[in-house]
């Protein structure tokens, strides 16, 4: 497959996106991360498809597909993917280590799971600190404007970034 791909967490997190309202990784960018050709990760899971219910794992709708494309390179002809996509879940990415046996696998397993963790206490603080910065402007909203100025300013601080998108071409 190349190149090892490397399991720092920001590679990882590009490939965490949010579908029906989960956090999840599509079947190709796992493959990928494996070090895996997509097809043999799929053969995997479908002979212990029992360990992988709804919510470890679901296939994309068309609309879903389709609006995933426009930010990675798909082959719409020949030669290009013939299904819908997968996505996988936290815990069907934690199922994925057994039901594939390689040293790979165990790692690369670990890391996203960290991730996932990682990704999950941020968004905790940051609630945290939203409702702490809320309590704030109630207790300072008879003030002036200049509070207000800084409580909108902090705001905008918090908002997070938009996702960067993959570039296509050259």
């Amino acid at each position: 497959m190349g190149e090892q791909t490397r399991l720092i967490p920001e590679v990882i997190e590009r490939r965490i996106l949010l579908i029906r309202g989960q956090k999840v990784i599509l079947d190709f960018d796992l493959a990928r991360l494996y070090e895996v050709e997509t097809k043999v990760l799929l053969q995997a899971v479908k002979r212990n498809i029992g360990r992988f219910p709804d919510d470890f794992m679901f296939q994309l709708t068309e609309s879903e597909f389709r609006g995933l494309r426009s930010q990675f390179v798909t082959s719409k002809g020949r030669g290009g993917r013939r299904f819908l996509a997968y996505a996988f879940t936290e815990h069907g990415v934690a199922m994925l280590s057994s039901v594939l046996h390689s040293e790979r696998a165990v790692q690369v397993n670990i890391a996203i799971i960290r991730t996932f963790v990682r990704i999950r206490e941020f968004l905790s603080t940051h609630k945290d600190l939203a409702r702490k910065l809320e309590d704030l402007e109630r207790k300072y909203e008879s003030h002036d404007g200049q509070i207000k100025a800084v409580f909108e300013a902090i705001r905008e601080l918090m908002k997070p970034p938009e996702p960067a998108r993959r570039r296509i071409g050259f």
